[in-house]
């Protein structure tokens, strides 16, 4: 059997520890039985023949920026089939300035709602809330999902601009409070999958810091969406 060979590509901005983050994840990968290949640029993503013989990208890498040829090379090799997987800003809040990238992967972060501006601090946990992770009635049969329940999460919560052509798999409500401007609650996909062209593509919101990530719930979701987005028999 062919071993299966992930890319990992990280950067961008540092509050999100990209590379202590992904480090999390790259044991998982090895475990089970893939070659590790780790990138500290975007760079790679031009590099064609690396991409057409990847079963998948692990992105880490928010904000940023991607030059034509390198998201060019990346969505072209998804739609080929390599799969494509991330959390929270490192995927759905990469490469700002792209209208490309957004419409490889379906959503994209527009906020994080704070706390009451009289209890703010000036620092992060400011956009702290407590909220709950709702999975969706086709996650509860994904194979991403399956067997997890509704969890709840103290950390940042995102709110995601999105199209309908991603698969729901977990949704978060932001409730209506005195101090934002908004007139009733608005549900937004926390994870979602894309199918594009042979490829898929899994984003999962949670992940802000790594205790985020040390969740037994959101790692489950991470994991098993590397899994089910790596180049499948169909996309050889």
């Amino acid at each position: 059997m062919t071993q299966k060979k992930a890319l990992v590509v990280r950067g961008g901005w540092e509050g999100h520890r990209p590379v202590e983050a992904t480090e999390l994840f790259v044991p998982f990968l090895r475990d089970n039985g893939y070659a590790v290949r780790i990138e500290e640029s975007t760079d790679v993503y031009a590099d064609t023949a690396e991409l057409a013989d990847t079963d998948l990208v692990v992105q880490c890498v928010t904000m940023s920026e991607i030059t034509g040829e390198q998201l060019a090379g990346l969505s072209a090799a998804v739609v080929a089939g390599t799969g494509l997987t991330g959390w929270h800003g490192g995927i759905a809040d990469s490469f700002r300035a792209s209208s490309d990238y957004l419409h490889l992967v379906g959503g994209q972060f527009a906020t994080h709602p704070g706390k009451e501006p009289c209890e703010r601090q000036g620092g992060e946990a400011d956009n702290f809330l407590p909220h709950t992770v709702d999975i969706t009635d086709l996650g509860r049969t994904h194979p991403i999902t399956e067997g997890i329940e509704n969890f709840e999460l103290t950390t940042e919560q995102y709110w995601v601009l999105h199209d309908d052509l991603i698969d729901v798999l977990a949704t978060t409500t932001h409730p209506t409070r005195p101090w934002q401007p908004w007139h009733r609650p608005v549900t937004t996909p926390a994870i979602w999958t894309r199918q594009w062209g042979a490829g898929r593509v899994v984003v999962t919101t949670p992940g802000h810091s790594l205790d985020v990530l040390a969740d037994p719930n959101v790692r489950t979701v991470i994991e098993r969406g590397m899994l089910w987005a790596t180049r499948t028999a169909s996309a050889s």
